[in-house]
């Protein structure tokens, strides 16, 4: 019995310093009066073994009470597990939004980038070119004559490597035409240098979407085939694109050496980059991979931009929390508050 006391006790002390350290201090305050009618009640047993007589009346009027402040130690415990879900959830909605905007100014960045070499040293180059032509019609040493074709090479070579650098930034096909067309001359653009087999297939012909959901789905597919084409050693990749029920749908595949995703996710790859950009858009990404067994990933993304699911710390986006449920569950909380 005075084992058990001197434990309630230090339980009771824990409790007394917990109280202001939570949203939901009558947690703790309950907890505190159940611990001492707990004590009080072992007191009383103590009395007992020591020859004194104890109603029965008070020991059944103390387990009431200890019944009636341990129920209610469960509902606030039940409130303040509804108060952490709810903080969780707010903070990943905050993290998304952050994410959002670091990758939308980082577009910005890069199409700002771009339109100022396009317009700024592409003109000039152009000009250069121009001067260049124009004295090749005149009267030149075989000497001269080599030394102005070099610097025309140069110059177009110049003239090439700016559109390509201009066009990484912020690719003047998917701006103009749309997603579709943007993929296939990246795609073609690969294919041309490289040997592995690459087939883009869509049945989104000349659809626009909201600019951020088209640059962002671009960006996904150019890493995903850049990471095949220097990791994984494949000779095939196959990249689907199509709109179903409201949602962009993304497949892609490589017959490739596959990996083990955690392993992956230690090393980098890019992945991470990729999660951060669809969950950026509120989308739903998966991978599946095995070494030997190449690797498959689809990515789905809603055209209006509502939620499909929130970033898990897995990396996995299997869940389906949506803003909604946030509401709900602020209408729940101020129901009670007002009860």
């Amino acid at each position: 019995m005075i084992v058990s006391i001197v434990m309630q006790v230090g339980a009771m002390i824990i409790a007394m310093l917990l109280v202001n350290k939570t949203k939901y201090m009558a947690l703790w305050i309950f907890c505190i009066i159940s611990l001492a009618l707990l004590c009080l009640e072992r007191y009383f047993q103590l009395k007992e073994f020591a020859g004194h007589d104890v109603s029965d009346v008070v020991f059944a009027w103390v387990g009431i009470v200890v019944s009636l402040s341990f129920s209610i130690c469960v509902l606030c415990a039940r409130f303040l597990v509804d108060h952490v879900d709810y903080v969780s959830l707010q903070r990943r909605i905050l993290e998304n939004r952050l994410l959002t905007a670091v990758l939308r100014t980082e577009e910005r960045q890069r199409a700002r980038f771009s339109r100022e070499l396009h317009d700024g040293l592409g003109p000039l180059l152009s000009s250069a070119k121009m001067s260049l032509s124009a004295l090749q019609r005149a009267d030149l040493s075989p000497k001269d004559r080599e030394m102005l074709q070099n610097s025309s090479a140069v110059i177009d070579e110049a003239i090439r490597s700016l559109r390509e650098i201009s066009n990484n930034l912020s690719p003047h096909v998917l701006n103009n035409f749309g997603l579709a067309r943007g993929i296939k001359n990246f795609v073609d653009r690969v294919g041309v240098v490289q040997q592995t087999s690459i087939d883009f297939s869509t049945t989104l012909g000349a659809q626009r979407y909201d600019s951020n959901i088209e640059v962002i789905i671009y960006r996904v597919v150019c890493e995903l085939i850049n990471n095949s084409l220097k990791h994984a050693e494949c000779s095939e990749i196959r990249v689907s694109l199509r709109e179903e029920s409201g949602l962009l749908v993304l497949d892609y595949r490589d017959n490739g050496k596959g990996f083990l995703p955690r392993d992956v996710e230690e090393q980098g790859m890019g992945l991470s980059n990729i999660r951060s950009r669809v969950s950026s858009l509120r989308g739903k990404f998966s991978l599946h991979s095995r070494p030997g067994e190449g690797m498959s990933v689809r990515v789905k993304v809603s055209v209006s931009g509502s939620d499909i699911a929130l970033y898990s710390g897995s990396g996995v986006y299997d869940s389906e929390i949506a803003e909604s449920e946030n509401e709900k569950r602020r209408k729940r909380r101020n129901g009670r508050k007002k009860s």
